[in-house]
């Protein structure tokens, strides 16, 4: 870790997932798509996935979610289906061309997840996730208490 005193945890957090978030988003870019998509992509289960359940999902805003869904349902990427006739209660499931973008997606995930793996000891790998768990924790306590 640098020396230096500005040097703080969500600074490198902050840092490192602009990096990632670049990459991702210029590899989707060449497909003619988002980061956002690709990881919507990503969370729809074969069973369908309630919209609602998404955004927590994914740290998305309700009104960002909706944006990028109804811009996957033009593309073609999901369709939408009601439950038990409710409109307040809907799937999203993948289209075959969703379904095909998403094995891009995950392999593209996959492989950077595998580079890492590559070059850092899974026992570094543990520590890391322990400390990222404890922050978010520490986090939700926070938003708990306040």
């Amino acid at each position: 870790m640098p020396d230096k005193p500005d040097y703080l945890f969500d600074f490198a957090v902050r840092h490192s997932w602009h990096r990632i978030s670049r990459m991702y988003n210029q590899k989707a870019a060449e497909h003619e798509m988002t980061m956002s998509i690709g990881f919507i992509l990503m969370n729809v289960d074969k069973a369908g996935t309630p919209s609602t359940a998404l955004g927590p999902k994914m740290g998305m805003e309700p009104t960002s979610l909706s944006r990028t869904l109804k811009t996957m349902e033009e593309r073609g990427l999901i369709y939408r289906q009601e439950v038990d006739h409710d409109k307040r209660k809907v799937l999203i499931f993948l289209t075959l061309e969703g379904i095909e973008k998403r094995k891009m997606v995950k392999n593209f995930v996959l492989g950077f997840n595998d580079r890492i793996l590559a070059k850092i000891p899974k026992s570094k790998m543990k520590i890391f996730f322990e400390v990222i768990e404890k922050v978010d924790l520490m986090i939700e306590e926070d938003f708990k208490n306040s």
